[in-house]
């Protein structure tokens, strides 16, 4: 049929530029990328100070009564509700900014490759969304309500707002990229590197290792540990899952073969 036809790599001639021509077409796509985190950026920098705010909400709760949050450096105060802006604005581009570069990687790509590229690109974004939200209104309330209740006694709980950035944005991220793990999972299968059976026999493995990711990527605790291992492995199943009804053979170099 003519939609086979045109679905066969072979049948399929993409289009070929020059160097340059690559070169100016990625220069573009940065320049947008950019572009539009600088204009949300610029857009929410009067509200900095309530970004910041918002952002520290989940460890201000669970502060003793009457305990603050302190900048030891000089030009903090002024400096990181800033620096929140702009991670705020990155991650809220993020959709224009991956956009960005699917447009500048798509030309290079047959449609059988595309159909499959775009729901996992979305589904990648919506998973990193997820995890960054869990970090935030679950994870984080849970694990500095532990630390404040396990602050000895005598110790008042007092953050350099600075720091406490850094912890933000590195648990985030963590959690963010540990949500990714169902579009790993698929892209293993589909492109024909693992077979689904292997995987599953690998149970036990893939159990353990996600408890070490979670005792590298988060605090030193038992709690996040948990928080981030459980959920983790629960995608790997999820995912699992997903790439067998997706890909009943296997693999797609083998649904491939059987279309051929």
């Amino acid at each position: 049929m003519a939609g086979d036809k045109h679905d066969n790599p072979d049948d399929e001639v993409l289009e070929e530029g020059t160097l340059m021509s690559h070169l100016i077409e990625l220069r573009s796509r940065l320049l947008r990328a950019v572009l539009a985190v600088a204009v949300i950026c610029i857009a929410l920098l009067p509200f900095a100070s309530r970004i910041f705010t918002l952002v520290a909400r989940p460890l201000m709760k669970q502060l003793p009564e009457g305990a603050k949050m302190i900048a030891t450096q000089v030009t903090a105060p002024f400096l990181t509700p800033i620096k929140t802006t702009f991670f705020v604005a990155l991650f809220l581009a993020m959709p224009v900014v991956l956009y960005q570069v699917w447009a500048f990687v798509a030309p290079g790509l047959y449609r059988r490759e595309k159909r499959f590229a775009v729901p996992l690109l979305v589904s990648s974004v919506i998973l990193f969304y997820i995890g960054v939200a869990f970090a935030y209104f679950l994870v984080f309330p849970t694990v500095f309500h532990y630390f404040a209740a396990t602050t000895p006694e005598g110790v008042t709980m007092m953050t350099d707002i600075n720091s406490y950035l850094d912890f933000t944005l590195l648990t985030c991220f963590s959690f963010g990229l540990a949500f990714e793990v169902p579009v790993a999972t698929v892209l293993l299968i589909a492109t024909g590197l693992v077979r689904a059976e292997t995987l599953a026999r690998q149970r036990p493995y893939i159990f353990l290792g996600s408890f070490v990711v979670g005792a590298v990527l988060t605090p030193p605790d038992v709690i996040s540990q948990f928080m981030l291992a459980l959920p983790m492995y629960g995608l790997f199943e999820g995912g699992l899952l997903m790439a067998r009804l997706m890909y009943p053979s296997g693999a797609a170099t083998a649904t491939d073969k059987s279309a051929a």
